[in-house]
């Protein structure tokens, strides 16, 4: 694939990291570590209009693509900002609110975009449940008619955002036996008899991201809040597992090249046997690693955003391909980085700690390595 970008985004890509660094990163550490989401950080955001960069000015937007959306999460990414901010800004504009843009009506679309857009409304994803993860298909959250409205039954669990959100797009089956052709998707607001959420999760990284069970007794949704149509919702997941492998492992690219450049610092900083470390071949070989990783990883992720801008059809090769890689080796490179700081690295004085306990999620949230390895071996007709 040839890419590469514009002047226009090139400077958007140092605006943003520049916005961050001065704006945003203060924020990361004690959200960190006293595992809370930062509502000022989230109002920064609004303010500079990264929550609403896919969907059009009319609705409060700025009507950029994808490449542009992946760049500006890079960045962010790169400046340091931490993953947990960093996916709940993921899950709130390209599982949420996009899904509603996409699929939803016109009504739908004026009244919850704009607020979503801006940061004043925060959204969620209602899919993941405590026995249906990977199997989407085998949700047991039921949607049953009743007159004007839907009755909802059931729970999600790891949905980010739900502590704090004010509308969360779940998934329903109207009929178990239909599979995948009975998915359903509804608007839910937070004041909906019968929506509540539970306590926030205790997380080993991407703290900073509010995370809880949803739940859902005989809530009350009306009819007007059926997103799209009945039974047709398991395709709107496709869509999000493209924005998955594309806007929110971008973070994770730009967080790559932020351990690169903190770790190549104290290399050359930190002195062992009358020089710096970096002269050791040990030390530049993980180095190497760590760029090699990250100049795969973006490619990868990229290419899916180049794919999505086009139009081409979805190519689950690409998608799967680029989530194991991020996530198993981006792994194994913020471990490389923090051998590198050695004892430093292990301690929460520099912030290459919290990245390796943040690269962990991208071996798990949003399909697992091991989901991607099933879905490539049929790909590939070893199955």
């Amino acid at each position: 694939m040839e890419f590469g970008y514009t002047e226009e985004q090139e400077m958007f890509r140092e605006n943003i990291y520049k916005f961050a660094k001065s704006q945003l990163v203060g924020f990361c550490e004690q959200a960190d570590l006293n595992s809370e989401f930062s509502m000022e950080l989230w109002k920064k955001l609004g303010d500079m209009g990264l929550l609403g960069l896919p969907f059009p000015e009319e609705l409060g937007g700025s009507g950029a693509d994808v490449v542009t959306c992946c760049v500006a999460s890079e960045a962010l990414g790169h400046a340091g900002v931490d993953q947990g901010h960093l996916l709940a800004m993921g899950a709130h504009t390209y599982l949420c609110t996009d899904t509603i843009y996409k699929n939803g009506s016109k009504a739908q679309r004026e009244k919850y975009v704009p607020k979503m857009a801006s940061g004043e409304w925060i959204g969620c994803m209602g899919l993941t449940e405590p026995g249906s993860g990977s199997d989407a298909g085998s949700m047991s959250t039921t949607a049953v008619k009743n007159g004007d409205k839907w009755i909802l039954n059931g729970s999600k669990t790891f949905i980010t955002n739900a502590p704090v959100c004010n509308v969360c797009v779940v998934f329903a089956t109207i009929d178990k036996k239909l599979g995948n052709s009975g998915i359903t998707a509804f608007i839910v607001e937070k004041d909906f008899p019968g929506f509540s959420t539970g306590k926030p999760f205790h997380k080993m990284g991407v703290r900073a991201s509010t995370t809880s069970e949803v739940f859902l007794s005989n809530c009350e949704v009306p009819e007007e809040n059926l997103l799209g149509e009945v039974g047709k919702a398991f395709a709107y997941t496709h869509e999000t597992l493209s924005w998955d492998r594309s806007a929110l492992l971008a973070p994770f690219v730009g967080g790559l090249r932020f351990m690169l450049e903190e770790a190549a610092k104290y290399a050359t900083e930190r002195q062992q046997f009358e020089k710096p470390i970096k002269e050791f071949q040990a030390i530049q070989h993980k180095l190497a690693d760590i760029k090699v990783t990250m100049e795969a990883a973006k490619m990868l992720v990229y290419q899916v955003a180049h794919d999505k801008d086009t139009g081409k059809a979805l190519n689950h090769r690409h998608l799967s391909v680029a989530k194991a890689f991020v996530g198993d080796w981006g792994l194994q490179a913020a471990s490389e980085a923090i051998q590198v700081f050695g004892g430093y690295g292990y301690i929460h004085d520099y912030p290459i700690e919290r990245m390796l306990r943040d690269a962990k999620l991208a071996q798990i949230g949003g399909g697992t390595s091991e989901i991607q390895r099933y879905i490539l071996s049929r790909l590939l007709g070893f199955m």
